[in-house]
């Protein structure tokens, strides 16, 4: 069964464009797990511009499945890491905080990575990284110790159009096959496999029957959904598409 990671960004940037107290990133974990999602996902930027330390603390303190904190491998956020203690820790690029781009080097931060990873184990977290599906960068991301990798889809998703239909169907085609190659040599070093960035439910069909996936994280398109249906209708639809998917 692949599991369902929801990310509560979107709900907090909602929130501070207006500084209100709604609506409330908590209440929204809450109601994802109510609605099965096994796993919630927050970011902290280093500006505290979204997501708060409060909002952090509260979803540890709240919520029954696991705190996925996503942040920069710095040492003033590894200090709030191992303070707050959530369930897993994914480190991305600190770019990634005011504008997109791809997933971290691993080969090029290998030594300040391999260090934070040490803090992360030690801490009993569970480290994770994000990185562009490069069977190299998985292969870093092993040897410094991380216990899982975040493959990014957004070259894949950026070949598919809104409806889910290939814009560039070889370009799909190649970018499907570099996310499943990784998985699978990440399934076989042991590490943990989770995907985001982009994902819909009209794209996330060609993910589906990729070998060694165990989560699926979504962001905007729950809460995109939720502004019609409501946040635990839309993350109920997400979890029975991912785990009536066939075994692979």
């Amino acid at each position: 069964m692949i599991e369902l990671g929801v990310t509560l960004d979107e709900v907090a940037v909602l929130r501070e464009s207006r500084k209100s107290r709604t609506p409330d990133p908590v209440f929204c974990g809450f109601l994802a797990e109510q609605a099965g999602a096994t796993a919630v996902n927050v970011q902290l930027r280093g500006d505290r511009r979204y997501v708060q330390e409060r909002d952090v603390h509260l979803l540890r303190d709240a919520l029954g499945v696991e705190l996925n904190l996503v942040l920069a491998p710095t040492q003033e956020m590894i200090h709030f890491a191992l303070t707050t203690k959530p369930d897993r820790i994914t480190f991305i690029p600190e770019r990634l905080e005011t504008a997109g781009g791809g997933g971290l080097d691993v080969i090029l931060n290998a030594p300040q990575l391999r260090e934070r990873v040490r803090e992360i184990r030690e801490g009993t977290m569970f480290p994770v990284i994000f990185i562009d599906p490069s069977i190299e960068q998985v292969k870093a991301a092993h040897q410094v110790g991380a216990l899982g990798v975040e493959l990014s889809a957004t070259a894949f998703t950026a070949a598919s159009d809104s409806m889910g239909l290939a814009l560039d169907r070889e370009a799909v085609e190649r970018e499907l096959q570099k996310l499943r190659d990784c998985a699978r040599l990440a399934a076989k070093l042991e590490l943990h496999v989770s995907i985001r960035h982009g994902i819909t439910l009209r794209n996330v069909r060609h993910l589906l029957d990729v070998a060694g996936l165990g989560r699926v994280n979504v962001g905007h398109d729950v809460v995109a959904r939720a502004m019609t249906v409501g946040f635990e209708s839309a993350v109920r639809t997400w979890t029975e598409v991912l785990w009536n998917a066939p075994e692979n």
